[in-house]
């Protein structure tokens, strides 16, 4: 049978329907269906065509160590909150996942508790103390949190060409109570990078490019479902129109002013600092 605009689609799918893998004919059955259905719903032109496939590839070649330009068209898009939302449905006991973002790397250093992760950088200090328990509140001993957040410009190492190890990332092990200490400096909202494909597509519309001010948090705990969040400063700017649709309301912390003296870890501080509290809830597996 020849194909034709009617019959195209049916084709297409018993064609993608033959994958060895029924996971792989499920997904590729209903990607065939779903993107033969927007093109005919827009009646798409082979311009408009030939210019998507060439984002593509801009974005594609967009890409390298440092950065992730597809995995930033998924951000905005609203795809990659969408995957966590529907991989993630925890009880609300847990604390909320959200997206891992582009400027995730692997190997940050493991530091001791109350280290300062930004190793003298400007900005105003901040720490982040709590615990880590299983949604029964058993303190779980020894659990790592791999941290890792812009810097006082709103920029991470990734973005900064002359940056060539790790900054403002570090792993922090919790205490036999749960307990765990966090310094470093206060993070500034930024803009999402828009000297690429991703940059020139929002360009054209009214859409914030704009991220609120947050801290990354990963922890992979053995029998626990692994948890990718942030923390959000209350108050801060964007936090209602987050360009990569992150914010959630569980989430946001107030970073409370604190006059020079002693830290929340005991040791003294010189100068007034920001402290944030926040409790870390896992789901068991």
């Amino acid at each position: 049978m020849f194909a034709d605009e009617d019959n195209i689609t049916e084709l297409a799918v018993q064609r993608w329907a033959t994958a060895h893998s029924p996971r792989l004919g499920e997904l590729m059955t209903a990607l065939v269906r779903h993107l033969h259905a927007f093109a005919a719903e827009v009646r798409l032109t082979e311009d408009e065509w030939a210019a998507a496939i060439q984002w593509l590839t801009d974005a594609g070649q967009t890409c390298d160590d440092k950065r992730q330009e597809l995995i930033l068209a998924s951000d905005v898009l609203g795809l990659s909150m969408l995957v966590v939302q529907l991989n993630n449905r925890f009880t609300p006991e847990a604390t909320p996942a959200t997206v891992l973002g582009p400027f995730h790397v692997d190997g940050s250093p493991t530091v001791p508790h109350g280290f300062d992760m930004s190793e003298g950088l400007p900005g105003t200090p901040l720490y982040i103390t709590g615990k880590v328990t299983d949604t029964g509140g058993k303190p779980l001993a020894n659990a790592v949190l791999d941290v890792w957040q812009a810097d006082a410009d709103g920029a991470y190492e990734a973005q900064l060409p002359e940056i060539d190890e790790a900054r403002l990332r570090a792993k922090y092990r919790t205490r036999e109570d749960g307990s765990y200490c966090v310094r470093t400096i206060a993070p500034r909202g930024y803009a999402i990078p828009m000297d690429g494909p991703v940059g020139d597509l929002i360009h054209r519309t009214d859409i914030s490019w704009f991220r609120p001010a947050h801290i990354h948090f990963l922890i992979d705990e053995p029998g626990h479902r692994k948890l990718i969040t942030h923390l959000f400063q209350e108050g801060g700017d964007y936090l209602d129109s987050d360009v990569v649709f992150g914010t959630k309301d569980p989430l946001i912390v107030r970073f409370t002013e604190r006059p020079a003296g002693t830290a929340p870890d005991g040791d003294p501080v010189g100068e007034p600092y920001l402290h944030a509290t926040y409790d870390f809830v896992l789901q068991p597996e």
